[in-house]
């Protein structure tokens, strides 16, 4: 006899319009808790302390990003190697560790708990190759994928507006405020591992059309590097460009609206990053309706060059001041998604498919982020 939980799920995911929809909703849930866990902080200004003649707000960033870089190199093996077994708890163990390091961060006296933030990155920077892995090898991947990777520029706006909340509303101060933000999406969160543990997996019409997927022991690994070598580097040094300009943007976005003088609402962060969602959600889901992988490989790749020139265009007219601050972060915001959402939700997907790989799209996502975050530490570090 089946369990009713069982029951619902079954007759709930029994086509796969239905599947992908479910997959859609539960997956950008997922992700936008998780991303809580990383991006609050980011509104509080954390002045009055300096670290050898650095701002303290400017070791927290370095700190964290230096953790995500670190986890994106290790996640190159880990997330190609990864099986889908256990997952749900994998995700719940990475963000627990993430949420710890934010108390120590609140209790721990400032400046000198800023080492706090690299625990936090670490673990979090491994969250998008296991939620991607409930999505990879599917005729929807596209969709379903868009829907993932919007997740993380509407989270970005909600999490800032939810650490903005905290502190004005409830009161609570800039370094328990990235705690308590975690324990209000704690809930939440659970809730989302566990449906997102009910996605079927790929079918064999799936397989048939997106290639299967498989991890990818270190030998594979090398393989596919000396096979698609050339190729691999563009994209890469593409991404490295993207990543700084969209962590400088995500990092200290609260930072420039203080010093434009603009009248500046707590709100205004969803606001922007929801309109930037819901746009770049509808073009790249769009893609699902081309069947062939390569044509829609090389369209991706013209949606990613108009982002660029869509950031050169408003950014030259604002500093011309024909634009005001707000619209000058939003389409920016667009422009920078346009080209950074390829990379995290189709394009490499698309890459394996049109070459009929077996392999596993982490692999690439992982390389690119960790040279991308590498770039971002370099920066920030200069």
């Amino acid at each position: 006899m089946e369990l009713p939980a069982t029951t619902v799920f079954t007759r709930l995911l029994s086509n796969k319009f239905r599947i992908s929809v479910y997959a859609a909703i539960v997956c950008f849930a997922c992700y936008t808790c998780i991303f809580a866990f990383r991006k609050a902080f980011n509104v509080a200004p954390y002045g009055g302390f300096s670290i050898a003649g650095i701002e303290y707000k400017v070791w927290l960033v370095i700190t964290q990003v230096i953790g995500y870089m670190f986890s994106k190199f290790y996640g190159i093996k880990f997330i190609s190697e990864l099986k889908r077994v256990n997952r749900g708890y994998i995700i719940l163990i990475l963000v627990g560790i993430s949420w710890i390091a934010w108390l120590l961060f609140a209790l721990l006296p400032p400046p000198y708990n800023f080492w706090c933030l690299f625990f936090n990155g670490f673990p979090l920077g491994m969250l998008w190759g296991v939620v991607f892995s409930y999505v990879e090898g599917r005729r929807a991947t596209d969709f379903i994928g868009a829907a993932l990777a919007v997740s993380f520029i509407f989270a970005s706006g909600l999490a800032k507006s939810t650490a903005q909340w905290v502190m004005n509303g409830w009161g609570v101060n800039e370094y328990w405020m990235p705690f308590i933000v975690g324990l209000i999406f704690m809930a939440p969160l659970l809730v989302f591992v566990f449906l997102m543990e009910k996605i079927p997996l790929p079918d064999k019409e799936d397989i048939e059309h997106r290639t299967e997927r498989m991890p990818m022991t270190g030998e594979k690994r090398r393989e596919f590097v000396q096979q698609f070598l050339t190729g691999i580097v563009l994209l890469v040094i593409i991404y490295i460009l993207v990543t700084i300009l969209r962590e400088i943007r995500d990092s200290f976005m609260a930072d420039m609206w203080r010093e434009s003088g603009e009248v500046f609402q707590p709100s205004v962060f969803a606001k922007t990053e929801t309109t930037i969602s819901l746009v770049i959600l509808i073009i790249i889901a769009s893609l699902v309706l081309v069947k062939n992988n390569f044509r829609a490989f090389f369209l991706a790749q013209g949606i990613m060059l108009t982002g660029f020139i869509l950031c050169g265009i408003i950014t030259w007219m604002f500093l011309q001041k024909q634009v005001n601050t707000y619209y000058w972060t939003t389409f920016t915001g667009l422009g920078l998604y346009m080209v950074y959402i390829p990379y995290n939700s189709m394009l490499f997907d698309r890459l394996l498919a049109s070459f009929k790989y077996a392999g596993t799209v982490g692999f690439l996502i992982y390389v690119a982020d960790a040279f991308g975050y590498l770039g971002s530490v370099a920066v920030l570090l200069s």
